[in-house]
C-alpha cells in the first residue's frame, strides 16, 4: 500500500520541519495545500515535496481538506497538522501497520494525545480519530438474500499514537470561525455547536460567552434534550461570566424540573448563589451537583 499525506497550512514555519520529519518515513508522497503564508512555510515544506499548491482561503476546512485530498495519488490518505508529532515508537508502529493492512480497511482511526498545559476544546486528553483514509472506495454487496450494498465503512482501530503539540491555544481563531458560520448560515451542525460550547467553558471570557448567549438561546426548548440542555448551560454561564443575574430564578427553577440535571449547571447556579450572598441556596445546588452521575459524562470538565 500507499501513503499520501495531505496537509492544509498556513504560517507554520515554527512546527512544519519538526512535523514532516517524523512523517517522511512513512509517506510515498507528501502533498500540501497553502493558504496564504507570509513565512517561510512554504520553503521549509519544498525540502520536502514539490506537491505544493495554493489554496485561497475561504473560511472553510472542509473545502481545504477537500481540496489537498483531491491532489493525493495514493491507495491511503494520512491527514495531517502541522502541529503533530509521530514519536519514533510511533512511527515504527505506523510502518508495521502500512505493512500489515489488508485493502478491506477504509478507515483506520489512531489516539491523538492532546497536551495537559494548554486548555483545548476536547473531552479527554487521549482519544480516537479517524486518521488514515482509503483514497477510492470500492462498494460491496453483502447479504446473501436480499442483498444490500454496505454503507457502513470497515473501520481499524489501530495503536498508533499522535502526539498534539500546538505553540499556542487557537481558541480565538475558533470563536471567529463559530460565529462566521452562524453570520453566514445561521444554524450549525449539532457537533458544531458542541464544538462551540466547549470551547466557551475551556477558554471563553465574559465577551465571547455574551456573544454566543443570544446563539444558545434558540437552542433552548424547555425540553431535557442534550442540545436544549447544553444551550442552558451556556445561558447559564453566561450570567456568571457577566455578573447579571436576572435570570438566576428562572433557570434554577428549570434546574430543579429537570429528570437528569446537568451537574455543570447545578455547580454554576451555587456559584451565583454564593456570589449574591444566598450561601443555603448556594449549598443546595453544590448538593445536587456532587451528586448527578450526569458529571462524569460532562462535556465541560472546567468551570
Amino acid at each position: 500500500m500507499t501513503i499520501s499525506v495531505c496537509m492544509i497550512v498556513k504560517n507554520e514555519e515554527k512546527v512544519l520541519a519538526r512535523c514532516l520529519d517524523s512523517l517522511k518515513t512513512i509517506a510515498d508522497e507528501i502533498v500540501i495545500a497553502d493558504t496564504g503564508s507570509t513565512d517561510r512555510t512554504k520553503e521549509i515544506a519544498a525540502q520536502y515535496t514539490d506537491k505544493i499548491y495554493d489554496f485561497e482561503w475561504i473560511g472553510d476546512f472542509s473545502a481545504a481538506r477537500n481540496f489537498v485530498f483531491s491532489k493525493a495519488t495514493g491507495d491511503y490518505i494520512y491527514s495531517a497538522d502541522a502541529d503533530e508529532v509521530l514519536d519514533l515508537g510511533n512511527i515504527k508502529r505506523f510502518q508495521v501497520l502500512k505493512k500489515c493492512m489488508i485493502p478491506e480497511v477504509e478507515i483506520v482511526t489512531m489516539i491523538y494525545v492532546n497536551p495537559k498545559d494548554i486548555n483545548m476544546a476536547y473531552n479527554n486528553l487521549r482519544e480516537r480519530r479517524p486518521k488514515l483514509f482509503k483514497r477510492l472506495r470500492t462498494f460491496t454487496w453483502i447479504d446473501p438474500i436480499h442483498e444490500t450494498v454496505r454503507l457502513d465503512p470497515v473501520v481499524f482501530d489501530s495503536d498508533v499514537e499522535i502526539l498534539h503539540c500546538p505553540e499556542e491555544n487557537h481558541s480565538r481563531r475558533d470563536f471567529d470561525a463559530f460565529l462566521k458560520v452562524l453570520a453566514e448560515q445561521g444554524d450549525m451542525s449539532d457537533r458544531l455547536w458542541s464544538m462551540y460550547a466547549k470551547e466557551l467553558f475551556f477558554n471563553g471570557n465574559a465577551e465571547d460567552f455574551k456573544t454566543a448567549a443570544p446563539f444558545f438561546e434558540k437552542r433552548m426548548d424547555g425540553g431535557e434534550t442534550f442540545e436544549s440542555l447544553e444551550a442552558v448551560c451556556v445561558v447559564t454561564r453566561t450570567m456568571l461570566e457577566t455578573g447579571d443575574f436576572g435570570r438566576v430564578e428562572e433557570f434554577a427553577a428549570q434546574y430543579d424540573t429537570f429528570e437528569e440535571r446537568p451537574a455543570e449547571l447545578g455547580y454554576i447556579l451555587g456559584q451565583i448563589f454564593e456570589r449574591m450572598g444566598n450561601g443555603e441556596r448556594a449549598e443546595h445546588y453544590y448538593d445536587l451537583s456532587s451528586q448527578d452521575e450526569s458529571f462524569i459524562k460532562s462535556d465541560y470538565r472546567r468551570l
